[in-house]
């Protein structure tokens, strides 16, 4: 075989691994996180507002999302099986990957099995447990994988595309999964809407992470040298690693500053179907319709400037400016209730809050990432990520809790706290001292 033929041969197979091609990064990752979102829209908000239409009160809904939101605060659990354990000659977080797709198909694909799930939440909770936890389970692995194989410089962009396109999935799921449970009814909307979260196990099956590696276990290949070097392959070494680096002061007021944000992010996702629903009187129709329209903008925007931003302004500032918007923007929401007739100013609080909830994420992931010990990165990432999803569960609880004591004003400027304590947490990040820090234990 010729020169020329040879370098074919090898641009070929690079062109279908994740650490030699930009591109092919960018679209995969996108690819997982639409597979998250898909299940997300069914689960957090088409089901909420389906049950606010059928009259559950707020302590029924909030109690359904706060379980199916629970399995995300075991990622810490998965994060250090999945760096410890793993099929080294597919890639580090790979099998991973396709093993929480393959648990993600099956759970969201079993509810519609459920039998009459209206009157029977508690089979709900159940498989929406389930669903959640192979979403956390994928989660955890596409993390992982992403800050193994995406370079530093390009980890902004990348979470900006991930996360916009993880909305996206999530709001045309909800639009979509809206008009079928109201046309077809819940079982056949999941099916249905199982189909396409089973089209994209086929992104990892097909892409490597690093060249030479395996497509399956019997087919041909070896684990990189890269993959071996990064493999810690014992427990103590993981979380006597896993402890240096928590005990940092940044890593601990990160932890914070994402639990503070969580607990928003649970509250108001929560809140908004059954304020507009049972409040406002709108039909599930029109929130599935507002929503997805909101966020689709918002995803959009963050999938083309929100990694930008963050590049050219720097985290903490851009960070602290979205969490300072959003906290007004909840506070004046509070104080105008006279005006929640008016369907534009409803709809305008919810496109300019999931806009800057979309940068403030985008913010939260980059940040997260650059704190990082390369070594540990995904048990530490998603120690970041537990406590966010631990926040987002203790949010849901809390929105029915308040509820039943005071009005919706009131509802409204209590959640107004949770940006301000997260903006006063990161003021205290130092990603210099940080990086010296996982310098110096690299060097030990």
């Amino acid at each position: 075989m010729s020169d020329q033929q040879i370098n074919k041969v090898t641009t070929k197979k690079q062109n279908l691994v994740l650490s030699e091609n930009p591109v092919l990064r960018y679209l995969s990752f996108a690819g997982l996180y639409l597979g998250q979102g898909i299940p997300d829209g069914m689960i957090f908000y088409a089901i909420p507002a389906w049950l606010a239409m059928n009259d559950k009160t707020p302590v029924e809904i909030a109690s359904f999302v706060a379980v199916i939101g629970v399995p995300w605060s075991f990622k810490i659990l998965i994060a250090p099986l999945m760096d410890r354990y793993t099929i080294l000659s597919m890639g580090r977080k790979r099998p991973w990957v396709i093993f929480g797709q393959l648990g993600l198909i099956l759970s969201f694909l079993s509810m519609s099995f459920v039998a009459d799930p209206l009157n029977n939440l508690s089979g709900l909770m159940i498989v929406g447990f389930f669903i959640s936890f192979f979403g956390a389970f994928q989660d955890v692995a596409t993390d992982g994988m992403a800050i193994d194989v995406v370079p530093v410089k390009e980890q902004a962009r990348a979470n900006g595309l991930m996360w916009g396109t993880k909305i996206i999935g999530t709001s045309l799921s909800l639009l979509i999964g809206t008009a079928l449970i109201n046309l077809l009814g819940l079982s056949t909307a999941v099916a249905l809407l199982s189909i396409a979260v089973a089209f994209i196990i086929l992104i990892p099956i097909f892409f490597r992470e690093r060249e030479g590696e395996k497509i399956m276990p019997w087919t041909k290949g070896k684990a990189s040298d890269t993959s071996k070097e990064t493999q810690l392959t014992n427990w103590r070494q993981i979380f006597k690693s896993l402890l240096k680096v928590v005990l940092l002061p940044s890593t601990l007021v990160m932890i914070m500053a994402t639990f503070c944000f969580g607990i928003m992010y649970g509250y108001i996702d929560t809140l908004l179907p059954i304020f507009t629903v049972q409040e406002l009187g709108w039909s599930n129709t029109e929130y599935s319709q507002v929503f997805s329209i909101t966020t689709i903008v918002g995803g959009l925007l963050g999938m083309s400037v929100g990694g930008v931003l963050i590049d050219f302004f720097g985290n903490k500032r851009v960070i602290t400016i979205y969490f300072s918007i959003t906290l007004l923007l909840i506070m004046s929401m509070g104080l105008i209730s006279e005006f929640w007739e008016n369907d534009k100013i409803i709809f305008g609080f919810i496109m300019i809050y999931y806009l800057f909830y979309t940068f403030i994420t985008i913010g939260i992931f980059s940040t997260s990432m650059k704190l990082c010990w390369p070594v540990i990165a995904a048990t530490q990432f998603t120690l970041f990520m537990t406590f966010s999803n631990l926040g987002r569960a203790v949010g849901a609880w809390l929105l029915g809790t308040l509820k039943g004591l005071m009005s919706w004003e009131y509802v409204f400027l209590c959640i107004a706290i949770s940006p301000l304590i997260s903006i006063i947490f990161l003021s205290f990040i130092n990603f210099k001292k940080q990086k010296q820090a996982i310098e110096k234990f690299e060097i030990d």
